[in-house]
Formats: structure tokens, sequence, C-alpha cells
């Protein structure tokens, strides 16, 4: 079910390091400096409990998390972020911009757990009352550029990047078979390209989707 809203929502997704972080910045940037109200926002995570949940699931040392316990603490944190942060903002005529959001448990869980992306869609579907995106910008990376990435600096990887390239590539094919399934509703973009140029055309696609909307307040 896709509820409308005054709003645009826009989420990015991809593989860990794909560069979603960069993207979404670059576009906040772009949309703020036309005078339009961005909110940017991330998962798990965009909440005082989404925060603490995404501790609980992410950093190391908290001992084995069986993948159904992962899938609801995701589904749990996604309840509460689109509750009181994305549909409150869209409800208010704004963009919002997330790192993250229901396509990443679909991948991550659903596939990369073996839970089933049909399952874990379902819990997800009913922890936002059915709040879909306008637009997934998928950055595609191959597991390996991803891992090379992440490694490069001094931040070490989180519980989830941390797993083999086995797993990655089980996620990256569940992305790709998503967007695959509603090309209407995702942008695929390759992640190896200059940041430069994904902007722009991240930057055309939305403003295409404003022109044609005219659901989004100045």
């Amino acid at each position: 079910m896709t509820t409308q809203n005054p709003g645009l929502f826009i989420a990015f997704e991809g593989g860990d390091g794909a560069g979603k972080s960069t993207q979404a910045a670059e576009l906040f940037r772009a949309l703020e400096s036309r005078g339009l109200k961005v909110l940017r926002t991330r998962e798990p995570g965009g909440t005082p409990i989404g925060e603490k949940l995404r501790s609980l699931v992410l950093d190391h040392g908290h001992g084995h998390i069986d993948a159904h316990t992962e899938a609801l603490i995701f589904a749990a944190s996604r309840a509460a972020h689109a509750g009181q942060v994305i549909r409150p903002a869209l409800d208010r005529g704004e963009i919002v911009l997330t790192d993250r959001y229901i396509d990443s448990s679909v991948a991550y869980q659903g596939a990369g757990r073996d839970l089933g992306t049909d399952a874990v869609r379902t819990i997800n579907e009913w922890a936002t009352s059915g709040l879909q995106p306008d637009l997934t910008v998928l950055l595609d990376v191959d597991p390996a550029v991803g891992r090379r990435r992440r490694t490069a600096g001094d931040t070490g990887e989180d519980r989830l990047e941390s797993e083999a390239d086995e797993f990655h590539t089980k996620i990256r094919t569940a992305f790709l078979d998503l967007a695959a399934a509603r090309p209407e509703k995702y942008l695929v973009l390759a992640a190896h390209l200059p940041v430069e140029e994904l902007a722009a055309r991240i930057l055309e696609r939305v403003e295409s989707l404003l022109s044609l909307s005219g659901r989004v307040n100045a």
C-alpha cells in the first residue's frame, strides 16, 4: 500500500560502502539551496529509541543476535522513525531524505539472513502503516569495492559490514531484484561513478518528481 502525502519521500539504498550518506548530503544541500524544506535522517535511528536500537544491532559486543531478533529490532526502530519523524515531516509538506528504509531489511534480513523477503517486507509494512518512498535511489556497489571503501579510513566495520562478501553479494542481488520489480519507483546508479555525476543525476530525477507532483511546500 502506498500512502500519498503532501511532501516527498526519498530513500537512499545500497550495500555498505555505496556512498548513500554522501549522496543524501549532496541532495540535501542542493534542495535547501532552492529554498525547499528538507529533512535528512537515517536508519536504524532517527529517533532517541531508534538510536539506542541502532547501537544494539550494529555495534559489536552485545553478544549473539539471531536473525529473527535482528529483523525485529530493525522493524521496531523503523516503526518509531516512520511514525515520529518521517510521516509528520511529510504531512508538513517537507522533502524527507532517509539513508536506508524498508528495502534494507528486505535485502539484509530477508535475503542475507534467509528469513524470506516477503515475510520481512510484511513485518515492515505493518510497522510503518504502509508508508512507502516516492523514489528509492539505489547505489549499486560491488561487495569487494564496498569493503575497500569501508576499511580505507580509521573507522572499523560494524557488525553487519564485517559479514563475509558472500553475504553482501546476496544483499546486492536482492536490491537489484527489488528495483527491477518496480523500475518506475527506482533510480539505479553505479556507485563507482564520480560523486558529482551521481549527484547531478539524482537531482535531475528529483526535480522531475517535484515538477510533476506539486506536493511540496517551498
